[in-house]
């Protein structure tokens, strides 16, 4: 919350311009392009960085897939994993995010302008639904992120199980997985410090559908989990 205070503070010159055009652009969202309303969310994003004193170090941007129609499954480690995303993916994504996000106004409106969805954790039926929902859009052509460990974890730069379920939309879309690792991102808003802070974020080489087509959606789980595993293990041992 302190570190959220200063992000305001610091860029009080620009927040009451950045909320009125995510509120105007939300309630008209139909009006506008999908390159615009990123382009808004990227901006009032940066913002957010520059006043919170965050620097990102990222790597392995050119495995993004140059075609749209893929999913980011990145490690969950705080409030800041999304910002983190925005900030670096060249394209455009949606998340995957809880009910009761959707009931702040301003997330409210960030999600609707991502054309994003919100999952009942509570209601199996409602949360496959979503997934299946996402798969079909996906395979459409739309980006997604998913946080297949459902909450973020209380770890560290150490991940949690991957829930299988989140894997079936990549299944019915049959598209390309992109492992995605983060790591200190839970130090920017999920310990209280305002310190200056560095966020790593690790893109990896992208999982073709034809390489877990025949797995289980828990194998394709671990396999996944394994890869950011491996990369969280080995910047430890630097």
């Amino acid at each position: 919350m302190r570190r959220i205070i200063m992000m305001i503070l610091l860029n009080l010159w620009y927040v009451p311009y950045g909320m009125i055009r995510l509120k105007w652009m939300a309630a008209h969202a139909e009006k506008y392009t999908e390159d615009q309303k990123f382009a808004l969310l990227r901006q009032i994003c940066h913002r957010a960085l520059v006043g919170g004193r965050v620097t990102l170090d990222t790597k392995g941007l050119e495995h993004i897939p140059k075609e749209n129609g893929f999913i980011i499954y990145p490690n969950h480690q705080g409030m800041f994993d999304m910002l983190a995303i925005m900030e670096t993916c060249p394209k455009n994504a949606a998340v995957i995010a809880k009910k009761e996000t959707g009931k702040v106004s301003f997330l409210r409106d960030v999600f609707k302008l991502m054309g994003s969805k919100l999952m009942d954790r509570e209601d199996l039926r409602q949360s496959m639904q979503v997934i299946l929902e996402v798969g079909k859009e996906v395979k459409e052509g739309k980006n997604y992120v998913i946080f297949a460990e459902g909450t973020r974890s209380k770890m560290g730069n150490r991940t949690q199980e991957f829930k299988g379920g989140s894997f079936k939309a990549a299944m019915k879309a049959r598209c390309p997985i992109v492992p995605a690792v983060l790591k200190d991102s839970y130090k920017v808003l999920d310990t209280g410090s305002i310190k200056k802070q560095k966020v790593e974020l690790t893109y990896l080489e992208p999982i073709p559908y034809e390489e877990y087509k025949e797995l289980k959606t828990t194998e394709i789980a671990e396999m996944v989990r394994g890869r950011i595993d491996a990369v969280l293990e080995g910047e430890k041992a630097k």
